[in-house]
């Protein structure tokens, strides 16, 4: 296979594209007032938009490069410390802070991938994890400017001025999700250009025959850093968010644990399918948060739901829709 001949179905992992955009975006747009019927409330929706988005910039490495990080948690938690401390020690802005926190965890992982890019397999996972542990005890540390264990308080999210207009995202819980729909918007539509250049066909080449693509002269550690710290910035917006969402940033954000959760949504989802992940954070999140009220065990529960999904569903939730696109 080569980057000009891979079928523009792949890129979107589904066989009506359209259809499932229509029906994701009609059910993120009308959740606020459909969710609270099911019992549900607005503020988990804004968790499954924010690790949604985390799951998808993950799977830009994992589903459509072909490669496994086990640290991408390292990025979220330098995009959240990135925006708290912007708006605790610079300045109360909400667009700054999400900058800032894109500059961090984003320059981290363009660094970081200069060492881990020649590694391939288990040794590139590896790598990863041992990146990602640097960035969380650095984080656990260093109490004077992170907090250290207990984490980074102090700081809240800003309102928005837009001209005459201010929008405020601090006490509308409602209009903080739609802001966060509307920068999830961006992001995702951002990625799916990505996939559809000839930049993102190249990826889907590495990833279904990497020997094939040398052969072909493209140079593949080049493409392998690039996707991965184009999936580090976004990995980072999503972190950057979850500190607005939570007016809050910790160590945990940075742990491997996190990251193997990013990994289960993903997979959970469908990690070909360009809407899997969101998906899988949809159901890990809604599932963390009614068991987590039943036991404090809830991690073994979704453990053998992932399982299950693993067995009967190996393409994931949104893969079973795929057309014959490849294994």
């Amino acid at each position: 296979m080569t980057a000009a001949t891979v079928s523009p179905n792949t890129q979107t992992g589904t066989a009506r594209p359209w259809l499932t955009a229509a029906i994701v975006w009609a059910l993120l747009l009308t959740v606020p007032f459909w969710l609270p019927m099911l019992g549900g409330y607005t503020a988990l929706a804004a968790r499954v938009l924010v690790f949604g988005l985390a799951a998808m910039s993950f799977n830009l490495l994992l589903g459509f490069t072909g490669v496994m990080s086990f640290g991408h948690a390292a990025y979220f938690g330098l995009g959240a410390y990135g925006a708290g401390l912007t708006l605790k020690y610079i300045a109360a802005s909400t667009p700054l802070a999400i900058l800032a926190g894109i500059l961090l965890g984003g320059l981290a992982g363009t660094l970081f991938g200069l060492f881990i890019v020649r590694r391939r397999g288990v040794y590139f996972a590896m790598v990863t994890v041992a990146f990602g542990q640097i960035a969380f005890y650095v984080a656990y540390s260093w109490d004077s400017l992170t907090g250290g264990y207990d984490g980074l308080r102090g700081f809240s999210r800003a309102p928005l001025h837009l001209g005459p207009l201010t929008l405020d995202i601090v006490n509308n819980d409602k209009i903080f999700y739609y802001f966060l729909l509307a920068v999830f918007a961006i992001a995702t539509g951002l990625q799916g250009l990505l996939l559809a250049s000839p930049f993102g066909r190249t990826l889907l080449a590495i990833r279904e025959n990497e020997r094939r693509a040398r052969f072909l002269g493209i140079p593949v550690e080049r493409h392998i850093w690039m996707s991965f710290s184009i999936s580090c910035c976004f990995t980072a917006l999503a972190g950057a968010l979850y500190a607005l969402l939570n007016n809050f940033a910790d160590p945990m954000g940075l742990h491997y644990s996190l990251s193997g959760e990013i990994v289960i949504m993903a997979v959970m989802g469908g990690m070909r399918a360009f809407w899997g992940p969101l998906a899988g954070a949809a159901l890990f999140v809604i599932l963390q948060d009614t068991i987590s009220s039943m036991t404090v065990n809830w991690m073994s529960f979704v453990g053998l739901i992932f399982v299950l999904v693993v067995l009967f569903f190996p393409r994931g939730m949104l893969g079973i829709f795929q057309k014959g696109t490849g294994k």
